[in-house]
């Protein structure tokens, strides 16, 4: 299968917006828990990042504080 530039492109805008909103959502994660003295959250979301990400998108959503 060869792809032409123009697909290449796309390809790399779309992960390069996942990339930034998932580290978005896992710093948002980690400001939040730092800031509210969970320490163990915080610890949690930073070694096992998809938590964090998880995590920041349910701040973000209002599904947790």
């Amino acid at each position: 299968m060869k792809m032409d530039l123009d697909q290449i492109k796309k390809y790399l805008l779309w992960y390069i917006l996942c990339l930034c909103v998932a580290a978005s959502a896992w710093t948002t994660a980690l400001v939040t828990t730092i800031k509210d003295g969970r320490t163990a959250l915080a610890v949690i979301g930073f070694v096992a990042w998809p938590v964090g990400v998880i995590h920041g998108w349910g701040i973000w959503l209002g599904f947790w504080p």
